[in-house]
């Protein structure tokens, strides 16, 4: 996305350069930044899968960053995790080997999330002691930092709920606090960076009825996210491996099995999984009927590529899901499925960042 010298109206010429080379700077930052959020939640999704977000039983945000370095202290570790249900019920008797195996993607996770803290908190003091942050930046990118700090306490807390006598996971519904807060942060920084990128709308000659459909896209897909968290929690997609048809019809019969109703939406495999199969027909019918709006006006080039980004990526999406659920979660497709969320969710918030009204606007 280029920079316009419409962006800096009245600036004087060697302060607007000056200007475009920080806005370029710090939006790479932190689009760097949002891309390790993406590696990050591609990697909670594969220990999950392969069951080693339960491997680590203690949380030390800094002594942890080490892994053990000898044998004593693996012996340790591995002691630690023979005390909880998921050893004694799942694994027990897989030795040593096997505890280190599904030790090394926890740990690489953990400290995959410590380094995105160092990559986002020692550029944001760099660019704020050579005047390079814009003033109307620093209380939110402090709060956006403050709340990456309180990400890894949510962490912990999903992972003690894995504790639990008889419970053998992490309970679904602090699985799906954690994915949201690491979506609303890389939502956060995603849009942050496009608004340091292109500060002022681009003008574009589309109506409200185009940007309120954008806005429903992102509303679709953030709820498909969190019903695919809730279908991740529960294990629902290794269950109903049909499409369309579940258990022989479209509806569950099973849908409405507990009492009271509520407990189903969030507890009753059938129904999360119903859920999430309908949330996402809706947002591909949705997305579909935006991309052809979008196409039906004039529109400037960073609209028509959010609209195809955004079609493209929604499709590949659908057809993650069902390749996953009929082939009972493979965890190297299950781990696309989850990556390309990501980047639908990406896709229509650019799209909804180039359909801005055309008021000024502050970072």
């Amino acid at each position: 996305m280029p920079f316009d010298v419409r962006d800096f109206p009245g600036a004087p010429p060697n302060d607007r350069a000056a200007s475009l080379q920080n806005r370029r700077l710090v939006a790479i930052w932190l689009f760097c930044v949002a891309g390790m959020i993406l590696v990050m939640v591609v990697l909670g999704g594969v220990t999950r899968l392969t069951g080693s977000g339960l491997s680590i039983m203690e949380w030390k945000p800094f002594r942890g960053v080490l892994p053990p370095l000898n044998h004593a202290q693996w012996e340790h570790l591995f002691d630690l995790y023979k005390q909880i249900p998921q050893y004694k019920l799942m694994n027990a008797g897989f030795g040593l080997a096997g505890f280190k195996h599904i030790f090394w993607l926890e740990w690489t996770h953990r400290l995959w999330g410590r380094l995105i803290g160092l990559a986002f908190l020692l550029p944001l003091i760099w660019f704020w002691a050579t005047g390079r942050l814009m003033r109307e930046l620093r209380a939110r990118l402090v709060l956006l930092f403050c709340l990456g700090g309180l990400q890894g306490l949510v962490g912990w807390f999903m992972v003690a709920s894995g504790f639990f006598p008889d419970t053998t996971h992490v309970a679904p519904a602090r699985l799906v606090v954690h994915l949201s807060l690491a979506l609303v942060l890389y939502a956060a920084i995603v849009w942050t960076g496009l608004s340091v990128l292109r500060p002022m709308p681009l003008r574009p000659a589309q109506s409200a009825a185009l940007r309120w459909l954008a806005v429903a896209c992102c509303g679709a897909v953030a709820l498909t996210i969190v019903a695919g968290g809730f279908v991740a929690g529960t294990h629902a997609g290794f269950t109903y491996n049909t499409f369309p048809l579940m258990d022989g019809s479209l509806v569950p019969r099973s849908y409405d099995r507990l009492s009271p109703f509520i407990r189903n939406l969030t507890q009753n495999i059938a129904a999360v999984q119903f859920d999430h199969r309908l949330l996402a027909t809706l947002t591909v019918l949705l997305v579909t009927a935006t991309v052809a709006a979008g196409f039906m006006r004039p529109r400037p080039d960073s609209v028509q590529g959010a609209l195809v980004a955004l079609g493209v990526t929604v499709a590949v999406q659908y057809g993650l899901g069902v390749a996953t659920l009929l082939l009972v979660v493979p965890v190297r497709l299950a781990a696309a499925h989850q990556a390309n969320a990501v980047l639908v969710l990406t896709s229509s918030l650019v799209l909804l960042h180039a359909l801005r009204p055309a008021a000024p606007a502050t970072v």
